[in-house]
């Protein structure tokens, strides 16, 4: 029987995947249309990978130079200013709200994300929905050990826990762990084409699913 549900939470909770694209490409807009290009498509393509991350890939293999510690904190300031306010109020991904509201005294939830740890928590506490959640975590952990570190706190068999998610990153920290995986799609098909795994449109009635996993 599943206890605990680990959550991503943009694209998955929240409508809010556009939003930090746009991000990357005003913060590199300067470098001009191919570059920007090819961060974007970089970004879309590791959907789940932290910002820190991106933005030392970005200069490394398509920039090609080095990224000084000033200029990082910029960046990571820049894209904070830029998606704090519009994840905020970004809409709910469909049955989202009412899965939270529904589920919260049925299952342990915790969401499991890639955005710093102090943002995700501030962005979770103005939307009113901290209340529905066991715990809150984000970068620079990795989703894969934010999962084991809660499984070894809780106690609670790997098999009895089920991740939702709509990136790679999201299918590896569920599988890594030994726990169910269930695959949000909304255009990343090709991203689970050759997954074996519920698939879901959105969360209006994830809670059948979840309860048909064996």
């Amino acid at each position: 029987m599943i206890r605990n549900v680990f959550l991503d939470f943009d694209g998955v909770v929240v409508e809010s995947v556009d939003i930090k694209t746009r991000a990357f490409a005003k913060l590199f807009e300067v470098e001009g249309p191919a570059v920007m290009k090819k961060v974007i498509d970089y970004h879309v393509n590791n959907t789940g990978v932290s910002r820190y991350d991106k933005f030392r890939y970005i200069y490394s293999e398509i920039l090609k130079r080095s990224l000084p510690e000033d200029e990082f904190r910029r960046l990571c300031d820049s894209f904070a200013r830029l998606v704090l306010d519009a994840v905020v109020s970004v809409p709910y991904v469909k049955g989202a709200k009412e899965f939270l509201s529904s589920c919260a005294s049925k299952y342990r939830l915790f969401i499991v994300s890639a955005t710093p740890q102090k943002e995700i928590e501030e962005i979770v506490k103005r939307r009113g929905i901290a209340k529905f959640f066991k715990g809150v975590y984000g970068a620079p952990n990795s989703k894969a050990d934010s999962v084991k570190n809660i499984l070894a706190e809780d106690g609670t068999d790997p098999a009895d826990s089920v991740y939702i998610g709509d990136a790679l990153s999201d299918y590896t920290a569920a599988k890594s762990n030994g726990v169910k995986f269930i695959a949000r799609i909304n255009n990343n098909e090709e991203i689970f084409a050759g997954i074996d795994c519920p698939k879901v449109k959105d969360l209006d009635g994830v809670d059948l699913k979840i309860g048909s996993l064996r």
